[in-house]
């Protein structure tokens, strides 16, 4: 039996504010953008190349504290071109960290330790890992 992780709740104040850093920023796609009532709303939005989106909202969503989701990870197969991409949409984000030591050799040195961080608008905080490929 697979068992997907399809959906991950965001907790955001201002659904505006984050539907522009997620979209614009980041590059995800609109999925929908579901207005219920003038007080539940629904944005689902998914990362290029994703099989897991994230939802933001007010009224429908888990009443989770704004900011308060921390450890969220993005997979890309480059760090640096990613960093390069964040830093050209306005995004705050570290320079590029080696974690760790690298638990099997790769041409790729920055595979599986390469990181950058950032937050949210709110303070949700991501990190984008690089893996070039996968063992």
């Amino acid at each position: 039996m697979n068992w997907t992780l399809e959906v991950v709740v965001v907790p955001v104040a201002d659904v505006d504010r984050a539907k522009e850093f997620y979209a614009d920023r980041l590059g995800f796609m609109v999925d929908h953008d579901t207005r219920i009532s003038d007080d539940v709303r629904i944005v689902q939005l998914t990362p290029p190349g994703s099989g897991c989106s994230v939802v933001i909202g007010r009224g429908a969503v888990p009443d989770m504290t704004p900011g308060s989701l921390k450890g969220l990870q993005l997979v890309v197969p480059d760090v640096e071109a990613a960093h390069a991409e964040l830093v050209k949409n306005g995004v705050t984000v570290s320079d590029v960290q080696v974690v760790g030591e690298n638990p099997r050799p790769t041409p790729h040195p920055l595979d599986n330790v390469g990181f950058v961080f950032f937050d949210d608008p709110d303070g949700n905080s991501w990190a984008v890992q690089q893996i070039s490929s996968r063992a």
